[in-house]
């Protein structure tokens, strides 16, 4: 149940961040349903090559690199997901740090770990 709800809310932020910030573009809700999903198989599967492969890096920058991979995230997910559009790596960069803190503050709020 834990998990239907923090797709939910991740799909309901991403629907929310796309439409205040520019670059960022959702085309419905069931596109940012797709968008939690993909981001959540990403960031299980992909996203711990990335940082294994990129250790060096991330700790020559004092863990910095990692917001470089989370936009990189972002990315493949434009790529795989239809409807959602980030016009560029900058764009993603502040997509990713913003959808980060939102995702904590709610899940403060939330009560989940």
């Amino acid at each position: 149940m834990k998990l239907i709800i923090r797709v939910l809310v991740t799909a309901i932020l991403v629907l929310l961040i796309s439409h205040f910030m520019t670059g960022v573009h959702v085309a419905s809700f069931t596109t940012s349903l797709f968008v939690a999903i993909v981001l959540g198989l990403l960031n299980i599967f992909i996203k711990p090559i990335l940082v294994l492969f990129t250790l060096p890096i991330t700790f020559f920058t004092l863990g910095l690199f990692l917001l470089v991979i989370n936009a990189l995230i972002i990315i493949l997910c434009d790529n795989i997901v239809g409807g959602f559009d980030v016009d560029t790596f900058f764009t993603a960069l502040i997509f990713s740090i913003i959808l980060s803190v939102s995702q904590s503050i709610v899940n403060l709020f939330l009560g989940d770990k």
